[in-house]
């Protein structure tokens, strides 16, 4: 965050600033919600509000219009940031009631991602073993293939897979230690024999036999870890050359649909294995570093493969031919 935005100037300057404390207090990074907050503050100040009795719902209106936003999702984040906001200020005794009074608005197309399929995830490992070696990244096309490989058959975050060190890789427990993720949380993530040996294979080419247990896992020289953003940026300039089939409504691929594609993947295992993925949930929701299963909920998306399965099992347990 720059120096200017971290400046804090109206007259909720230092409740604005308590409060995001107390969010990241809370394990939340706040960062979306911090840079919306002082949208709010550069406004109160920029219109020169100096009492409390002016925070009105026709001032909090009138900020709402001075940031227009063309996605309803994105207007009912700064809608909800705000009335947060003012819901901890009123049990503070800061303010008197919540100004907030704005609806949110109705989201009519929610985002269909794309799945990639064992296929398509072979392709793209492929493609990133083909990539040619730079000056600045010796190790290019090595670094990317074992980086997507976590990334697909681990369900990782990309943050996560972008701070892994050599010595978070356990062979003898085939763990990785996955520190400092979402919420500030860390976890042990458990990797199958394939894994295990893909894993050994790449930090043998990689580090050689005296690898240091402080070096990043994935990095191009001695100057750190290779960067999330640079990963996301690898990934789309590969995607072009993997030959996707992206049916009609569905939105172009992002690096955050492998970690999408492992857990959908996941529920389909257990589906066709007979298990019942309700009760998994939370087996799942620990796996992926979730807070509760109701933030794994969101990555079940109704596959074909998925409603097949579910069919199958219906048939296999009702009567047939209607008989009770």
């Amino acid at each position: 965050m720059s120096s200017r935005r971290a400046e804090l100037r109206s007259l909720l300057a230092r409740q604005i600033g308590a409060f995001l404390q107390y969010k990241r207090a809370l394990g939340c990074k706040y960062k979306t919600e911090a840079a919306a907050l002082h949208l709010l503050d550069g406004y109160l100040a920029d219109q020169r509000i100096a009492a409390l009795d002016q925070l009105d719902s026709r001032l909090i209106d009138t900020f709402l219009a001075s940031r227009p936003r063309a996605r309803a999702r994105s207007y009912n984040h700064l809608v909800g940031v705000t009335r947060r906001f003012f819901d901890w200020a009123l049990i503070q005794g800061v303010v008197e009631r919540n100004p907030v009074n704005a609806r949110p608005r109705r989201v009519t197309g929610q985002r269909i991602p794309y799945l990639f399929s064992l296929d398509d995830a072979k392709r793209l490992l492929e493609a990133a073993r083909g990539m040619p070696t730079r000056p600045k990244a010796p190790h290019r096309a090595l670094v990317y293939e074992m980086v997507f490989a976590l990334l697909y058959g681990l369900g990782l975050r990309v943050g996560e897979v972008s701070r892994l060190l050599v010595g978070d890789v356990d062979f003898e427990r085939a763990t990785l230690s996955v520190r400092d993720a979402k919420f500030y949380k860390s976890r042990l993530v458990p990797f199958g024999p394939r894994m295990g040996e893909r894993l050994a294979r790449y930090v043998d080419k990689r580090f050689g036999p005296h690898a240091d247990p402080e070096a990043p896992l994935f990095s191009f020289t001695k100057r750190g870890a290779v960067h999330e953003c640079t990963i996301s940026q690898t990934f789309h300039s590969l995607l072009p050359h993997l030959g996707l089939n992206v049916p009609a409504g569905v939105c172009a691929p992002r690096l955050h649909d492998l970690r999408h594609a492992f857990a959908v993947g996941t529920l389909l295992r257990w589906y066709r294995s007979g298990i019942d993925p309700n009760a998994r949930l939370i087996h799942l929701a620990t796996f992926l570093g979730h807070s509760d299963p109701a933030s794994t909920a969101v990555y079940v998306t109704i596959t074909e493969e998925m409603l097949r399965e579910a069919d199958q099992r219906f048939r296999a347990f009702a009567p047939r031919g209607g008989q009770s």
